[in-house]
């Protein structure tokens, strides 16, 4: 009997071929259905559940060309997630943002308890108890909050365990944007794992490698209302090479410092000004 909901299962050794193959197989094999963000004519998504695993998340080539915005956008995201730039922008009565994932990450807080819980400091501090530890997890759903409101968190967890002094981390996403969005997620969250990978080292004393990680989504969309911009990425696995379709970081290091730079500027003008500068 086919399946009500199709599942793509990718393996590849590196972030962007892994992201590639996954929207090319969702685009192939997904489930017609419609959304809550339809406008008027657009065509039912393609949807599918997701399982993609990169082996060397941080191997090169690592930037697909196709990611939606650019370098500057890609590297500001990454910083909203490891490092929180944009976390003081939570401030959902005033209309603000009503989560970032590093906040939940870092000062998740639950009614009742006083003190938030940095989530990212308990996995560090439990794998360095025990590397081969089950319970190396961060959640970022909150029920008494997130159900109703209009942009609820996609992320849901993240799992980490080592295996051989690899760090490998598993992603549960509930609903991702396989087009416009699924990419940004990955590159980030796989920076993420980088850095606890690093701070986990620091606590035991001896190298920790990234591991393997693997992006779950429930759904993994493909929106009715891209599908001609989809069509056009799908002519480009056609003509181009992969080497031509995804960047090498070294290739566009320089994009990336001014960005970083830009960050800086921009963060010190809204510290003097009250103005949001980037994003």
């Amino acid at each position: 009997m086919k399946l009500t909901l199709p599942v793509v299962y990718v393996e590849a050794d590196t972030l962007p071929e892994a992201w590639e193959k996954a929207v090319v197989e969702t685009w192939e094999k997904g489930a017609r259905i419609p959304t809550q963000y339809d406008r008027p004519g657009d065509p039912p998504s393609r949807d599918a559940m997701a399982i993609i695993v990169v082996r060397q998340p941080l191997a090169e080539p690592r930037i697909h060309r196709a990611l939606p915005g650019g370098i500057a956008d890609l590297e500001v995201y990454r910083q909203e997630v490891v490092s929180g730039i944009h976390d003081h922008w939570i401030d959902p009565a005033a209309g603000g943002w009503q989560y970032t994932y590093h906040h939940r990450l870092t000062a998740y807080s639950v009614p009742g308890i006083a003190q938030p819980v940095d989530q990212l400091e308990y996995i560090v501090e439990t794998l360095a108890q025990a590397p081969h530890t089950r319970r190396a997890q961060a959640v970022i759903w909150k029920p008494w909050e997130d159900a109703g409101i209009d942009d609820p968190a996609c992320l849901q967890r993240l799992w980490v365990r080592i295996f051989d002094d690899e760090l490998v981390m598993n992603a549960h996403i509930r609903s991702n944007d396989a087009f416009k969005a699924a990419f940004m997620n990955m590159y980030a969250f796989t920076d993420l794992q980088r850095v606890l990978a690093e701070r986990v080292a620091e606590r035991l004393g001896r190298p920790i490698r990234v591991g393997q990680y693997t992006h779950i989504a429930d759904s993994f969309h493909i929106y009715g209302s891209y599908f001609e911009a989809f069509r056009g990425f799908l002519g480009t696995l056609e003509k181009r090479t992969f080497a031509e379709r995804t960047f090498r970081t070294e290739e566009v290091q320089f994009l990336i410092d001014e960005a970083r730079e830009a960050i800086v500027r921009s963060l010190e003008e809204e510290r003097r000004t009250g103005r949001k500068g980037v994003r």
